[in-house]
């Protein structure tokens, strides 16, 4: 009778998934969420009521495309990207836009009880300094 004095394989298949990892994944993910979320709805935090418009089919914008927002509250407030500022701050902010390369697209946001005559000053401001990229936010109706 001979004797075999091998040992056992060790190289065997790891039959088990190590779950860390994906639940470091999966928090991390949420963090990014949970941060990133209150940033997109920060413009909708102006309580802003914008006209009413007939449902239309939309154009796609550009791949590229920078959006600046301007926000015009029932008051006569102006919102830059969300942040309370001075007509002349504005017009400030606007120089620095013009003086770019590449020219973004405005939105204006104006609440619908508004006089026009704010939107017009805003939309000659605009003009002025060759920004002529502008679109106006409304609420689709039925």
């Amino acid at each position: 009778m001979a004797r075999t004095f091998r040992r056992p394989r060790q190289s065997h298949p790891i039959a088990e998934l190590n779950l860390t990892n994906l639940i470091d994944l999966g928090f991390t993910l949420l963090i990014i969420f949970m941060i990133a979320t209150p940033l997109i709805q920060q413009e909708q935090t102006i309580p802003v009521n914008l006209p009413k418009e007939a449902k239309s089919a939309q154009m796609k914008p550009t791949p590229g495309t920078e959006f600046v927002s301007v926000s015009i509250d029932k008051t006569g407030v102006y919102y830059y990207n969300g942040r309370r500022v001075s007509f002349p701050e504005l017009k400030n902010l606007l120089g620095g836009l013009s003086a770019r390369g590449k020219e973004p697209v405005i939105r204006i946001r104006a609440d619908g009880g508004l006089a026009w005559q704010q939107v017009i000053t805003l939309v000659s401001e605009l003009k002025r300094r060759n920004l002529t990229r502008i679109t106006f936010d409304t609420e689709a109706s039925d």
